[in-house]
């Protein structure tokens, strides 16, 4: 039984490889009209976007997306969905202050993608969930395999999550809040993320 106090409102960051699915997932759950930095993916980005697997993705995420869901009467999640590409990176410090946990959606077709996601996390030590977006046709992993693969800590949740599914998705944040409140109440996370002092009281 958690005894954190449960707090009103909390950020949420949904981050991943370029292509992994973020911007439908925003979509996919906010309750009121989703907000996107969307551009043209254009000739300029050959050779620097990585689009090995994706190639018929048209429009890509060049600052955030951003959506907002109530889970119950008493508490309300604000999502910032991160760029994909390494040349957006920048815009993460900005989006990760004040965040209580992350979401890491990961394509098991191009698991390579979600490394810097799970590697920037770790190194700030903000808690995450990994979600395995189920893209048609990918092929299906045990949780425990693509545990090992991306050499993450056991306690981690790592779910099945359908990018394009209300439910799936909101499941998925309430995993991402448990975990995070519980790493909390185990003194493992001491706050929410800063950019400052990494972890503020």
């Amino acid at each position: 039984m958690l005894t954190v106090e449960m707090p009103q409102a909390v950020k949420i960051l949904v981050a991943g490889g370029f292509g992994a699915g973020k911007t439908t997932m925003v979509s996919a759950v906010s309750e009121i009209d989703s907000f996107h930095t969307e551009e043209s993916l254009t000739r300029s980005g050959i050779g620097i976007d990585d689009t090995q697997g994706v190639s018929l993705k048209t429009h890509t995420t060049v600052a955030l997306d951003f959506g907002r869901i109530t889970l119950n009467e008493k508490l309300s999640v604000f999502l910032f969905g991160t760029p994909g590409q390494d040349r957006f990176w920048f815009m993460w410090e900005e989006l990760a202050a004040g965040a209580l946990c992350a979401i890491v959606l990961a394509d098991t077709r191009r698991l390579a993608t979600s490394f810097p996601s799970v590697d920037y996390f770790e190194r700030h030590r903000l808690p995450f969930v990994v979600a395995v977006n189920t893209f048609a046709g990918a092929r299906s992993y045990r949780a425990e395999t693509v545990r090992t693969a991306l050499d993450i800590d056991s306690r981690i949740p790592v779910l099945d999550c359908d990018a394009r599914d209300r439910i799936s998705v909101r499941e998925t944040l309430v995993t991402a809040v448990e975990h995070a409140l519980a790493m909390e109440e185990a003194g493992e996370h001491m706050g929410h993320y800063s950019d400052d002092t990494k972890h503020v009281t």
